[in-house]
């Protein structure tokens, strides 16, 4: 879809609108788009290799909850696809129309979606890995790390072998740095809060890889540390990636680009997983 065929969203920020359009003109190649849900939020993009390897990225676009579109991250398709990766966008409904969970269920609804349609794209249901940007790779975080999802859904084990969250959101509790508690979560609640932060608990810790700029929002550089502490607390290997002098909207444009450490450093991370 283009950005004009999605129910209006709400305004973008200066700084939001720069990023839109450097997502959408580095976007070079157009994605198979398959539907997983009535509204036109709930769709992915996949993209399938050439030559493929079996493994299967997911990522999932930020937007601070309240805006972004799944065309965001197909630029960093052909840099996957290029490696044998079968790399796939994923959309999902919005706040403030629909709070958390909702946006979870439809990922996770997504996933179980990809699953299914990945082997006649160059993918292994059992080389599946999870990653977004920003709010997107909070929600990578929670798929990762929570097992409700895909047991509600039925599947036999627990489908994701590791997550690649970039400049991602951890923490919604009283140490999060956070200026403002976003409106995604709907009417202040402590268990709400919990519930989606990441760094609260979890019932499963698989590795991740974690990225971020030098130059990010600096409570999500301190979140991620913290997220990485956490991890390791619970058994699971952390390996970070910083960005050079780049800040939270050049971390994810180098979350695609071939040459820089990003994509060699998710390859291997993916090829010791599987």
């Amino acid at each position: 879809m283009r950005p004009e065929d999605y129910p209006q969203q709400e305004p973008f920020s200066d700084v939001a609108q720069s990023y839109h359009e450097g997502c959408m003109r580095r976007r070079t190649i157009e994605g198979i788009e398959i539907p997983y849900g009535d509204d036109p939020y709930q769709r992915l993009n996949i993209f399938p290799p050439q030559a493929p390897n079996g493994q299967i990225l997911a990522f999932i676009h930020g937007g601070g909850w309240t805006n972004g579109y799944k065309e965001w991250m197909d630029f960093m398709g052909p840099a996957f696809t290029a490696q044998g990766v079968t790399f796939a966008s994923l959309g999902y409904r919005l706040a403030p129309g629909h709070l958390f969970p909702a946006a979870l269920d439809d990922l996770a609804n997504a996933l179980v979606k990809l699953l299914g349609v990945a082997p006649e794209h160059g993918g292994d249901p059992e080389k599946l890995f999870v990653g977004g940007h920003s709010a997107g790779g909070h929600y990578a975080s929670l798929l990762a790390t929570r097992d409700s999802w895909w047991v509600e859904r039925g599947l036999a084990d627990p489908p994701v072998k590791g997550c690649l969250p970039v400049s991602g959101v951890y923490d919604f509790g009283p140490d999060s740095g956070l200026s403002n508690r976003p409106r995604f979560l709907g009417v202040p609640d402590d268990a709400t809060d919990r519930a989606a932060s990441p760094i609260a608990g979890g019932d499963r810790f698989p590795d991740f890889l974690i990225a971020y700029g030098d130059g990010d929002f600096p409570h999500l550089m301190t979140q991620a540390d913290r997220m990485t502490a956490f991890l390791q607390a619970n058994g699971a290997a952390v390996t970070q990636v910083v960005f050079d002098n780049a800040s939270h909207f050049d971390a994810s444009f180098a979350a695609g680009d071939p040459d820089a450490p990003f994509v060699n450093a998710a390859c291997k991370f993916m090829n010791d997983h599987t």
